[in-house]
């Protein structure tokens, strides 16, 4: 399927059409609209919602999506710079998966058209989005401790839980407190949480 077409009207659309449309409609910076996506997918609003319980729910998905695939790439990257281990290769992976959230323009437009359903959605346990997240920054924290690199001062999953509110202070900061979002601010504070 091409970027950009809809679904050709001869194929039976699936949940996995549906959920690579709303992606590419989120990455354009656009507003997700079911009607249109279902319209634009050639099936009824009510099957669309079937698939995925609400609007709410698919924007966490794709959300999670790009997000996981930032994580991922961030990571990778940060494995091929030399002397990055423990509490600095964390910091390394953190920072710049902050900075690649706050240079998103599908983040940005998505912040600046719906910003308090997005801090809603992404820093609430449900509809999924933070505990995944959670997660996979207790995995991170997890795999340096366990190099024997270092030593964490509390629970792994509580320190995890405290970096993505650190993360999330700083992608809201302009919702928040009306200065523009910098992963750079952030970086100190995560270093002393990490000492």
């Amino acid at each position: 399927m091409v970027v950009g077409s809809p679904v050709p009207r001869s194929a039976r659309p699936t949940p996995t059409d549906a959920f690579r449309l709303a992606r590419r409609t989120w990455l354009r910076g656009d507003r997700l609209d079911m009607s249109a996506l279902a319209s634009e997918l050639g099936i009824g609003r009510v099957t669309l919602y079937r698939w995925f319980g609400s609007r709410e729910q698919l924007l966490v998905e794709v959300v999670w999506s790009a997000a996981d695939r930032l994580l991922r790439q961030v990571d990778e990257q940060v494995d091929e710079q030399a002397g990055s281990v423990g509490s600095e290769r964390v910091v390394a992976v953190v920072g710049g998966f902050l900075e690649g959230v706050i240079a998103s323009p599908a983040m940005r437009a998505w912040i600046d058209h719906e910003g308090e359903a997005v801090m809603r959605l992404l820093t609430r346990r449900q509809p999924g989005f933070q505990p995944r997240l959670t997660a996979a920054i207790a995995a991170l924290l997890e795999r340096e401790r366990s190099r024997g690199q270092w030593e964490l001062p509390a629970e792994v999953s509580e320190v995890a839980y405290v970096i993505v509110r650190l993360i999330e202070s700083y992608t809201y900061l302009d919702l928040i407190t009306g200065e523009t979002p910098d992963a750079e601010r952030a970086m100190p504070i995560l270093r002393m949480l990490l000492r």
